[in-house]
């Protein structure tokens, strides 16, 4: 099954943070926060406008980006976990 989010909608698969244990101390993963960091899996074709032109989408499928702590919607399909969001709620886009 796949998802085709619509107009300006992105659909990301959160990517876990490097951990670092200091101390030996292991957090149980209850207590851990979700990352903030994901993939763009699927984009929507774009935002319409107030005149009703297109807006195209400025990021893609593969783009690595930032997001923030309580931004988009949690869905699970095929069970894996994804995050459906506004291209507005994207932060930033990683490079390098």
């Amino acid at each position: 099954m796949s998802i085709k989010p619509l107009q300006d909608r992105i659909l990301i698969r959160r990517i876990e943070a490097e951990e670092a244990f200091r101390g030996g101390i292991v957090i149980p993963d209850t207590a851990k926060e979700k990352p903030q960091e994901g993939e763009i899996v699927a984009v929507g074709d774009g935002k319409v406008l107030d005149n009703g032109q297109l807006q195209p989408m400025s990021v893609k499928v593969g783009d690595r980006v930032l997001f923030g702590k309580y931004a988009g919607t949690e869905v699970t399909l095929d069970d894996e976990e994804y995050l459906i969001m506004r291209e507005d709620e994207v932060l930033g886009i990683l490079e390098g």
